[in-house]
């Protein structure tokens, strides 16, 4: 039995089955949040990180000082073996937390650097790892003289959000004014921490989307396996946004192409300096090699934790608990020679009015999990929080995994209709 303090958490996803497996491995764990109320369900229920912590401590996250002197507190009274969070956001906030009562973790300025694309841009080109061509933006006079300097298309990106937000897709001046100002113009982040509001150019780079599941423990990266990314572009007025669509587990890839992303993706996390944690690389292999997306020193999101869990034996979110007590991560036993998700995606704005075809899910074996939007629920294109259901499956002994997950997604039938107005 190991006792941890939590961090704040994802409500979604890893949110909700790390803290089971904590419960269900005998482990306890102190939740330190700035707001209970964020985690409680729709239907007024607890969140799982609210109602299995063994202890809950009001503390303004958002500060270093008053974390860290609040964690100090903690320590004093009870047995501390590690620090954790599912949630982007406070990785940081973990990392100095460690720092200070000397536990396991990345160093707190790496962690910083690397949940930052415009400083891990200029880690790679301090690192001389080809990469892509960019410029960071404060201003619309920055972001004009950057985009005549390395021509469209562009993708731009805030340099601090997550999940896909504000990421746009711009072929012309027009479009670049409009994802300048999405990327820009929000304050504060939804956990009310303050955004930079600098704007990451990239010049658009064409090839498969892969993601790169790996473990780093005293500097020495362990690769896990490759994800391959199903990437959707709804449009919108004056560009467009990604969205990812589906995932594979194992990407399809000759031994020279798995080969060359591994070796990049190390040296991108050598670049930043990362020697402690999971993390879940986006690149796209080019015609020149592999050029990375985005680097997230996590688990990837999406359900990519549990593709690699039944394909693997190795579930992430075990591997973020380990990590935390500074254990080797051990795997449990393969499920699936194949696993693959498929989203839900809304085609416009909207209201839910009906879902056909759910019914057959719960009743076909390959279906491990699924997801369909419930009736009246407002819906939209947009980034990866915008998605609105999924079905997951897995192949036990072949690689049929994504055609079957597609084929069922394909299947069902979603109505939507436009919002009423209101009253």
């Amino acid at each position: 039995m190991a006792d941890l303090l939590m961090i704040e958490s994802w409500l979604q996803s890893t949110g909700l089955m790390l803290p089971p497996l904590l419960r269900d491995a005998g482990h306890r764990y102190v939740l330190v949040t700035r707001d209970p109320n964020l985690y409680r369900q729709p239907d007024g229920e607890l969140h799982p990180v609210l109602a299995l912590a063994s202890d809950v401590i009001i503390a303004e996250t958002n500060d270093d000082a008053a974390l860290v002197a609040v964690a100090h507190e903690v320590a004093a009274r009870r047995r501390i073996d590690g620090v954790l969070t599912t949630c982007d956001y406070y990785l940081p906030a973990v990392a100095l937390v460690a720092e200070e009562l000397g536990l396991p973790g990345a160093p707190a300025d790496v962690l910083h650097t690397a949940t930052r694309k415009h400083l891990v841009r200029r880690a790679l080109a301090a690192g001389g790892v080809p990469d892509v061509p960019f410029a960071v933006a404060s201003t619309w006079d920055d972001a004009r003289k950057a985009a005549a300097s390395l021509g469209y298309p562009l993708v731009v990106k805030p340099v601090d959000m997550n999940s896909g937000t504000g990421v746009c897709k711009v072929v012309d001046e027009a479009g670049l004014a409009v994802a300048f100002a999405e990327a820009t113009g929000p304050e504060r982040n939804t956990r009310d921490q303050p955004l930079e509001r600098l704007a990451l150019l990239e010049r658009v780079v064409e090839g498969p989307e892969y993601s790169v599941e790996s473990v780093t423990r005293d500097g020495v990266t362990r690769v896990l396996g490759i994800t391959a990314k199903s990437v959707a572009e709804p449009g919108v007025e004056a560009g467009s946004g990604f969205v990812e669509s589906g995932h594979l587990f194992p990407a399809p890839l000759a031994p020279d192409e798995r080969d060359a992303i591994e070796r990049h993706v190390v040296a991108v996390l050598d670049a930043v300096g990362l020697t402690h944690g999971i993390s879940h690389t986006e690149v796209r292999l080019t015609a020149v090699g592999p050029r990375l997306i985005e680097l997230n020193p996590r688990q990837g999101g999406g359900y990519i934790f549990e593709l690699v869990r039944l394909v693997t034996g190795f579930n992430p979110l075990q591997v973020l608990v380990d990590l935390a007590l500074g254990r080797e991560p051990v795997p449990g036993l393969p499920v699936a020679a194949s696993a693959a998700v498929t989203f839900l995606l809304a085609d416009a704005d909207g209201v839910v009015r009906e879902v056909r075809g759910a019914e057959r899910l719960g009743d076909d074996d390959r279906v491990l999990s699924h997801e369909t939007p419930s009736p009246d629920r407002e819906v939209r294109p947009g980034d990866n929080n915008e998605r609105i259901g999924h079905v997951l499956v897995a192949d036990p002994s072949g690689n049929q995994a994504k055609a079957w997950a597609d084929e069922l997604a394909t299947g069902l039938k979603i109505v939507v209709g436009a919002a009423l107005p209101a009253h």
